[in-house]
């Protein structure tokens, strides 16, 4: 069965915990169980935010760090799932509950990828 990543992207300074409605934890919790009773959910968590990451950059043959936050970029990578669906409409039916589970003044996005598998043998 294929496998999915599921990256959550956000607005970094536009989402935080304490603008969330009271019920968010509750619905999220919900969701959560139910995706890994169904046997979908192999991975998912949050990611720590970008001031304390470093992004790696290959070019002309060398590698440079550069230190977040990075004010360049307004959408982050936020966190990551990765579910195991028999198809891609399976896996964007539960990205698109993910999203609903959120509260409506929060902008966030799914993008949802494939895994290339690697042949065996």
């Amino acid at each position: 069965m294929p496998r999915f990543l599921s990256l959550v992207r956000v607005e970094e300074n536009t989402v935080d915990m304490e603008s969330a409605d009271p019920g968010f934890e509750q619905r999220m919790g919900a969701l959560f169980e139910e995706i890994t009773k169904a046997g979908v959910m192999l991975d998912t968590a949050g990611l720590r935010p970008t001031a304390e990451s470093t992004r790696l950059t290959w070019s002309d043959g060398k590698v440079s760090y550069t230190d977040g936050p990075f004010t360049e970029t307004k959408e982050v990578v936020g966190g990551y799932a990765m579910m195991q669906c028999k198809d891609m409409a399976e896996a964007l039916e539960w990205g698109k509950r993910f999203l609903a589970a959120h509260p409506p003044h929060w902008k966030v996005a799914l993008e949802v990828r494939e895994v290339e598998e690697q042949p065996e043998g």
